[in-house]
């Protein structure tokens, strides 16, 4: 509805690649143009411009749209036919997911076999596993500061969707797979417009 020939039509959201596909078919029939050009980064990286925007579907449009994107991010990746976009998504989400699982899981068990929450987190800065979501999220997730940046029912959605893309295409999950059962719990606890890492809260319950 509101599509006509030549309207531009970005989609910023996180959806399956068969919703992504039937929303440009549906857009395209009508002489629209398509974009699909979901993002990686919650609400502080959208503040400070600091997204990674991940374009599938029509080249030019991404060329045309491009100083908007400069604008909410920091780099910009054309990934190929419509579809590719989501699928990139769902791959980043799900590794994020799987390792704030991983992440709480270790400070659970360190803090329950007497280690002190903030000396893990060190010893993890200090090594290979250093990375900028556990450096953002550790201290918050001792302090039990769970204010969403990124809710826990979307990241549970998009583990969800990842596992389901898993079978689609024949690829096994695993630990997306015990990630995901993890997240439902955590919303059965009550943490689900809570932030992801509340998923925390769960694990040491």
């Amino acid at each position: 509805e509101g599509i006509t020939a030549g309207k531009r039509f970005i989609d910023m959201s996180t959806v399956d690649e068969a919703t992504s596909k039937e929303i440009a078919t549906a857009v395209t029939a009508k002489g629209g143009r398509f974009l699909e050009a979901p993002v990686s980064g919650s609400k502080g990286p959208a503040l400070q411009g600091q997204l990674v925007i991940l374009t599938a579907g029509e080249r030019a449009l991404r060329e045309e749209a491009q100083p908007c994107f400069d604008v909410l991010g920091k780099r910009t990746f054309f990934l190929g036919d419509v579809g590719c976009g989501a699928r990139m998504k769902l791959v980043v989400n799900m590794v994020m997911g799987v390792n704030i699982v991983a992440l709480s899981e270790g400070l659970a068990l360190g803090t329950k076999g007497g280690l002190q929450g903030a000396d893990i987190l060190d010893v993890i800065k200090e090594g290979a596993l250093t990375c900028p979501m556990y450096n953002l999220k550790g201290p918050k997730m001792l302090e039990g500061d769970f204010a969403p940046a990124f809710p826990l029912k979307h990241q549970q959605k998009d583990v969800k969707l990842a596992v389901a893309l898993g079978e689609d295409v024949g690829q096994a999950l695993p630990l997306a797979a015990a990630a995901n059962e993890v997240f439902k719990r955590a919303r059965v606890a009550g943490k689900s417009d809570e932030d992801m890492s509340a998923v925390f809260a769960a694990v040491r319950s």
